[in-house]
C-alpha cells in the first residue's frame, strides 16, 4: 500500500515504511483551510493545516511512503487516529507520479483530505488572516509556525521546480508580520 503525504507527513510521517518517493498528484491544491485544535492548535487557538481542494490542472507535491506487511494495518490505524479521528480527514485514492522520471507508471495511493462537511473545516481567509493564526497557534505537536515553515522547507529543497503560491505567499506574509511583533513587545518591555 502506498500513502501520500502533502502536509507534516512529508517530514513526520510517524509510521513505519519500506520506502518513500517524492512526487506529486494532481487535479488537487494545497490549502490551509483547515482547523487544527490537538496537534498545531488548541480549541481556543485553532491552528491551520493543510488539506487538498479538487481543482483542475492543479498539482500538488508531497512524498509517497509504500508500507508492506504487517506495516500495513499499523499504519493505517496509526493515521485513522492522526487524520480521520482527530484530524477530520477522508481517505480517497489518487495516482501519484514520482519525480524519478525512471519510475515507470504512476502509483496508486491514498490520501487524507479534509472536506468542508468536517467540524473543523475553516475554508479559504487571506493570506496575512492565515498567517496571523498561524502565529498564534500551538499544539501537541508544536508550534504552528513550525509546520508551516517545515513545509516551505521541503518544497525548496524537494521540489524546487514546484510552484505553490498559497503556501509561499502565506511563509512570506508570516515573515511580514514576526518583526512587528517583535517590535511591539519590545516596546510594551520598555513602558
Amino acid at each position: 500500500v502506498w500513502i501520500f503525504g502533502y502536509g507534516s507527513l512529508v517530514w513526520r510521517p510517524g509510521f513505519e515504511f519500506t520506502s518513500r518517493k517524492v512526487g506529486f498528484i494532481r487535479g488537487y491544491s494545497r490549502r490551509f483551510w483547515q482547523g487544527d485544535t490537538f496537534h498545531r492548535g488548541s480549541a481556543k487557538a485553532p491552528g491551520r493545516v493543510v488539506t487538498l481542494l479538487e481543482e483542475r490542472g492543479a498539482c500538488t507535491w508531497g512524498v509517497a511512503y509504500k508500507v508492506c506487511g504487517e506495516q500495513i494495518a499499523a499504519s493505517l490505524q496509526y493515521l485513522n487516529v492522526r487524520e480521520a479521528v482527530l484530524g477530520g480527514y477522508d481517505t480517497k485514492l489518487v495516482k501519484f507520479h514520482p519525480q524519478d522520471k525512471d519510475a515507470g507508471e504512476p502509483i496508486l495511493a491514498l490520501v487524507y483530505i479534509a472536506t468542508p462537511q468536517n467540524p473543523s473545516y475553516l475554508g479559504p481567509a487571506s493570506e496575512e488572516d492565515i498567517a496571523a493564526q498561524i502565529i498564534v497557534s500551538s499544539g501537541c505537536a508544536g508550534h504552528n509556525i513550525e509546520y508551516l515553515l517545515r513545509l516551505a522547507d521541503f518544497m525548496r529543497y524537494f521540489c524546487p521546480q514546484a510552484e505553490d503560491e498559497h503556501l509561499f505567499s502565506i511563509e512570506e506574509a508570516l515573515i511580514s508580520i514576526l518583526p512587528s511583533l517583535y517590535h511591539t513587545e519590545e516596546s510594551l518591555e520598555e513602558t
